[in-house]
């Protein structure tokens, strides 16, 4: 049987933890910063963990895992 394909724009856009859990970037920290909050912004840089209802769907496009 072939290699399975992971899906390369997931593979770029999530990784994982040292636990196995699935991190993401926050949206809304690309353009038009200067009407959003410095506690807002502070906020957005710092990543966070995918949520429980979307990591099967985001595991299924990884079959070799995320970058850690």
């Amino acid at each position: 049987m072939p290699k399975m394909k992971s899906n390369r724009a997931a593979y770029k856009r999530f990784g994982k933890t040292g636990s196995g859990k699935l991190k993401r970037r926050r949206a809304y920290h690309n353009h038009i910063l200067t009407k959003k909050s410095s506690k807002r912004k502070r906020t957005l840089r710092e990543g966070t963990l995918v949520d429980s209802a979307d990591v099967k769907r985001i595991s299924r496009m990884l079959p070799y895992g995320a970058k850690s």
